[in-house]
């Protein structure tokens, strides 16, 4: 939609032939965005080829378990040098890849880029104000004219007068803070389905935030970055708000619903799920200390109590918060402390 609103000729591939049928009938997508009337212009289609063919750019805005088998997909009908931007934010578990590190293996010979940012669909939709980072590689003294940018051209062929595209060259660092954001939110999510509130969750989104920028750091990304639009901004619209799958996925547990009935038991896609997997293992492997994140794996995945993980994770040794400080301070209660907040907890 946001590309047609600024003037572009849009084509959309989709898998399901109702949902595309609808689309080019009816200018509607009942299932994602049922009260927003699609631009007449924007056409979609089941076949790959048709949605690809003569285009100067494509958006992969699939999940992030899908990126790799939708890009080798793509690679089959994509023209050659055609440049591809990823909007799935994650980290793939098998191989602890990016996003666009896994479409770069797939797409040989297309430059790669990503858009990230604190964009929830219906607002972006409705054109209500949004701004976003869009990154790519390249050499900030040697391609100072702007039509030799990924990021610079998609900017300006996306950006409206409600849709504000950033640029960035910093790929890893973008990255980074889509992915994490979302192993993030489960956590505060469930925090607030347990009952507790602002200060609680002001606490995980900070101390959440410097988990990101050290990984983002120790993968070759700025730590300036996390701090930007697809870090913090992510970071905060989606840890504070029931939009967001995975904030509400988390409220839902923590309020201490079954999981098969979470959603209603629609299968909704929770990013954070898969990543708090694969980032776990990324960061063990780059020897990244993420306990926040790692609390999520261990409720998610190990299946552990809530109140006893998180419970732990708060009455760790107190640490120094400036990374320059090495500062290692056993809690004054112990394992006792953690026993209480586990009770208080339950």
């Amino acid at each position: 939609m946001t590309a047609a609103q600024a003037g572009r000729q849009v084509r959309l591939w989709g898998r399901r032939q109702e949902i595309v049928d609808e689309i080019n009938t009816h200018n509607r997508n009942t299932y994602y965005l049922s009260d927003i009337a699609l631009p007449a212009e924007l056409s979609a289609t089941t076949s790959m080829a048709e949605a690809v063919d003569g285009c100067d750019c494509v958006l992969m805005v699939t999940p992030s378990t899908s990126v790799r088998e939708v890009a080798r997909k793509l690679n089959e009908v994509l023209a050659p040098g055609v440049p591809v931007i990823v909007c799935a934010k994650g980290v793939e578990l098998e191989s602890g890849k990016l996003m666009t590190e896994v479409a770069g293996e797939e797409l040989p010979g297309h430059e790669t880029g990503v858009l990230s940012g604190p964009t929830f669909a219906d607002e972006t939709a409705q054109r209500l104000p949004t701004a976003v980072t869009v990154a790519s590689q390249f050499d900030y003294c040697k391609d100072l004219a702007g039509e030799k940018i990924l990021a610079a051209r998609l900017a300006v062929s996306i950006g409206t007068e409600t849709f504000r595209p950033f640029i960035s060259d910093d790929v890893v660092g973008v990255e980074i803070g889509g992915a994490v954001k979302n192993v993030l939110a489960i956590l505060c999510g469930m925090i607030d389905g347990a009952g507790f509130a602002s200060n609680t969750r002001a606490a995980l989104i900070t101390r959440g935030l410097n988990e990101m920028k050290e990984l983002a750091v120790a993968l070759g990304g700025q730590r300036e970055t996390v701090t930007g639009l697809s870090g913090i901004g992510d970071l905060i619209l989606t840890c504070s708000n029931p939009q967001s799958r995975n904030f509400s996925y988390g409220v839902q547990l923590g309020q201490g619903r079954a999981r098969e009935d979470i959603f209603d038991g629609r299968p909704v896609v929770v990013e954070g799920i898969a990543n708090a997997a694969s980032i776990k293992r990324l960061a063990q492997a780059r020897g990244v200390s993420m306990p926040i994140v790692a609390a999520v794996y261990d409720i998610v995945h190990e299946d552990k109590a809530l109140a006893e993980t998180f419970s732990k994770l708060w009455t760790r040794p107190f640490e120094a918060e400036p990374r320059a400080i090495s500062i290692e301070l056993p809690h004054p209660l112990g394992s006792d402390g953690a026993r209480r907040l586990e009770e208080l907890m339950t």
